[in-house]
């Protein structure tokens, strides 16, 4: 791996850390506010409409106009949409700002497309995987960074409020453009031609995508993985809080365990796995597993079994991302490589807006065991994708990768 890959390896940790440092407190946040469960799930998912309709557009300016310029705007956004949330003296104002933060939220497909430019087809599947541990790494670092902030809010004008940790998240996004300025050079070769009309933005693609050889079922698997997953990760939250009776700490402790195990199997496990299977079989395994432990993890209501089933899921789940990413990437032409990961970001977007709408409507906070309906829901679904997969398997050109 060269300089390059490294750099923008460094900006997708201090970019998922920004993204992680929010994870154990949005959904208190949004109670904080007073919403119930329904109301703090479009709280979620304004975020992921936003970023599903702005995500191809900056893909397609990134082939444009450069990897750069794209990442800079982004990252800014990020930074003003954070700063606004952390400061938020509305439920209105929070709205406002995941707003804004989803619709200049393309940094991760940016960050995927400069990858694609800097890697070669035969190591770019460990080069995501790699990334994806970045991503990890700020799964254990942020969580716990959330907490410290809480703690040290105390003596702040926050007092107990969870705004500190989106103010921590903005001047982590901060160091990421800072880095993104001083030290990414430009890696896109070959500039796509311009636009005759100025309008061209690449919503159309949104359709279009769909229907392209190779790519458009890929996007289907991507769409509903992230749909199967949101319905998980906004139903976890509150099922450890409520239904476990466990605290914020404990629950900031929980993502430093799914962090600490992604990094592990993204480091040392993807490499390895490479090397004795495909990367249809690797997708495979991790659907397979995903699918047991969401339904097996309702089952029964106790914090060491909840947690030992974590821990399987933690095994394989974080293999699902990176191989699907790698598999657009690879089976798309090095001059779309910012549109078509564009597009596989905005359909994961606008899963992760589904996803935790379904589950809010699913539980009800009077009869608590609810709360266990969107995990064995998330078992099924995630199987019959599963079951996808391996039946358009062809569809997807396996043999070449």
């Amino acid at each position: 791996m060269n300089r390059k890959f490294w750099i923008i390896a460094l900006i997708s940790f201090t970019n998922s850390l920004s993204f992680t440092v929010l994870i154990p407190v949005l959904y208190l946040y949004g109670r904080q506010f007073k919403l119930d469960d329904f109301q703090t799930s479009l709280l979620f998912a304004i975020y992921s409409i936003a970023q599903f309709f702005a995500t191809p557009v900056i893909g397609k300016l990134s082939d444009r106009f450069g990897r750069k310029p794209l990442l800079i705007i982004s990252l800014a956004g990020t930074v003003i949409a954070n700063l606004m949330a952390g400061t938020a003296g509305s439920a209105v104002f929070l709205f406002l700002a995941r707003f804004l933060d989803g619709i200049t939220g393309g940094n991760a497909s940016v960050a995927q497309a400069v990858i694609s430019d800097v890697t070669t087809p035969d190591n770019r599947a460990k080069a995501f995987g790699i990334n994806g541990a970045a991503f990890g790494l700020g799964f254990i670092l942020g969580p716990p960074l959330s907490l410290v902030a809480q703690k040290l809010a105390l003596n702040t004008p926050l007092g107990k409020s969870f705004g500190a940790s989106f103010l921590v998240s903005a001047f982590i996004a901060a160091l990421a453009l800072f880095i993104t300025i001083f030290f990414l050079p430009e890696t896109l070769k070959v500039k796509a031609d311009k636009a005759q009309n100025i309008f061209d933005l690449g919503l159309e693609n949104l359709i279009k995508g769909l229907f392209m050889p190779k790519i458009g079922i890929l996007l289907i698997l991507n769409f509903l993985t992230g749909l199967t997953f949101t319905l998980f990760t906004f139903a976890f939250q509150p099922y450890f809080i409520i239904v476990l009776k466990q605290n914020s700490d404990a629950l900031t402790l929980m993502f430093f365990l799914f962090g600490v195990l992604g990094v592990i199997v993204q480091t040392l496990g993807i490499s390895k796995l490479v090397k004795r299977f495909q990367l249809v079989q690797i997708l495979f395994m991790g659907l397979l597993i995903r699918s047991i432990s969401f339904a097996l993890m309702p089952i029964w209501e106790n914090i060491y079994y909840f947690v030992a089933v974590c821990v399987l899921f933690s095994l394989l789940n974080s293999v699902v991302q990176p191989m699907i990413s790698a598999l657009i990437s690879l089976n798309a032409s090095p001059a779309e490589q910012g549109t078509i990961l564009g597009l596989n970001s905005s359909y994961l977007s606008v899963s992760n807006a589904f996803g935790p709408v379904i589950a809010g409507l699913l539980v009800n906070e009077n009869y608590p065991h609810s709360y266990g309906y969107p995990l064995y829901l998330a078992g099924l679904c995630t199987f019959l994708v599963l079951v996808l997969a391996i039946t358009k398997r062809k569809s997807y050109n396996a043999q070449a990768v």
